[in-house]
């Protein structure tokens, strides 16, 4: 165990792929509460209208979420990642700019929004299946305690920085800070040596329906993928409801400043670091298929605190729910990630990332939309009560399933898999 610890953190091309990735998430932390702020703040959008941008955020992973893992497994991993972060950096760029220019409206954050997610997706697929080949399957879950860690980091400090970015320089400026850390993503990719293995002539070719159905069938039909693949779905559908309502909750129920609210939004953070740090010991301690429930049903109802606060002391509730949640959601997806990519031969890699992102992704969208639905009609306020209550109820299918009564999950797949 010292042995790979040591090998990891000397590990030239992880040490790029991971210093790349952590500039990225910190300027997508800072843009996390900039580009909400420029809708309410700059364009003075209704919830349902938030709905709908929070929704084109996310809804790549339904239009293309499946044939996008059927195209990474047939090329290179690095090069689409390359492609992903330059045309983010690029798309992300264009609204400071049409702003500058007095020409901003929301149906360009709209367009920037869905085709950001579009490369969002590929470059998210490519990367848990590129990771087991970089580093190897026996350090998968090492590296992804890492990258949760510093990914954790920059969502403490990314959104305080980012809501005093606003405060100073506006809220369409500070999303300027996202499309340079794409750009710093990209430069650390470049310079990535090792080489990866060409895909076979028979992963190139084949029915794109055919490959994308494969991917499908091995994760609805394994005993143990599908009632992950459930609980992180109806988890993120009700999440997407509290992303659609969130900022206007506390910029405009609560009347917070910008920067108070991205002081709130560091709240994740902190409980996602926590939880990267101790997420190693949790899978020893209590084992790795017991963590995947036991972290939901633990931090899950602290969420219930949320829709309960008003613009004094009861502030700090919205900071401890978001700890508790952020730490129980990196627990829980170091754990099953790790189990993802560990269990699942090479050349499904791709396919299989992709199908469990269309299905657990595939609800953010709708969620949001739902979210600016209730907004409209049961207040914002109460939208969220809805949220939290649907977050709760998300763990009943892996409590339902075989790994209630597991300690560890398998390193190889059942026999009625092969």
């Amino acid at each position: 165990m010292a042995r790979a610890r040591t090998s990891l953190w000397r590990h030239r091309d992880f040490t790029l792929l991971w210093g790349g990735e952590t500039v990225s998430h910190f300027g997508t932390a800072v843009s996390a509460i900039a580009l909400p702020l420029v809708a309410v703040t700059t364009l003075a959008v209704t919830p349902f209208q938030m709905g709908l941008l929070t929704m084109a955020e996310t809804a790549a992973f339904l239009l293309v979420g499946l044939p996008a893992g059927a195209w990474v497994d047939r090329m290179r991993r690095r090069p689409v990642m390359l492609t992903a972060d330059l045309a983010r950096a690029v798309l992300l760029a264009s609204i400071p700019l049409a702003w500058w220019a007095g020409l901003l409206t929301f149906e360009q954050m709209l367009v920037v929004a869905l085709l950001t997610g579009l490369a969002t997706v590929f470059f998210d697929v490519a990367y848990q299946a590129y990771l087991p080949s970089l580093v190897g399957r026996e350090v998968l879950v090492e590296g992804n305690s890492k990258l949760q860690a510093t990914q954790s980091l920059s969502q403490i400090t990314g959104p305080a920085i980012g809501g005093g970015l606003v405060q100073l320089l506006g809220a369409t400026t500070a999303v300027l800070v996202d499309a340079v850390s794409y750009l710093v993503s990209a430069v650390a990719l470049a310079g990535v040596r090792t080489v990866e293995p060409a895909r076979e002539p028979a992963e190139q070719g084949g029915n794109l329906r055919t490959q994308i159905a494969e991917g499908l069938r091995y994760v609805l039909r394994h005993p143990l993928l599908r009632p992950i693949t459930c609980s992180t779905g109806t988890f993120n559908f009700f999440n997407g409801i509290q992303n659609a309502v969130i900022v206007l909750f506390l910029a405009r129920v609560l009347g917070l400043a910008p920067g108070t609210i991205g002081l709130l939004f560091t709240a994740g953070g902190i409980g996602g670091l926590l939880g990267a740090i101790t997420s190693a010991w949790a899978a020893r301690r209590f084992g790795q298929a017991r963590v995947i429930w036991l972290s939901v049903l633990v931090t899950a109802p602290f969420g219930l605190l949320i829709p309960v606060a008003q613009a004094d002391w009861r502030i700090a509730l919205i900071f401890i729910a978001d700890v508790a949640i952020g730490y129980g959601v990196v627990v829980y997806n170091v754990a099953q990630v790790s189990f993802r990519q560990a269990i699942c031969p090479d050349r499904l890699l791709g396919r299989m990332n992709a199908s469990i992102r269309f299905l657990v992704w595939g609800t953010l969208p709708l969620g949001a939309l739902v979210g600016g639905l209730l907004g409209e009609w049961l207040g914002v306020r109460g939208a969220l009560w809805v949220a939290m209550g649907g977050q709760i109820l998300a763990v009943l299918w892996v409590l339902g399933s075989p790994l209630r009564t597991m300690r560890d999950l398998p390193t190889e797949q059942p026999a009625a898999m092969s």
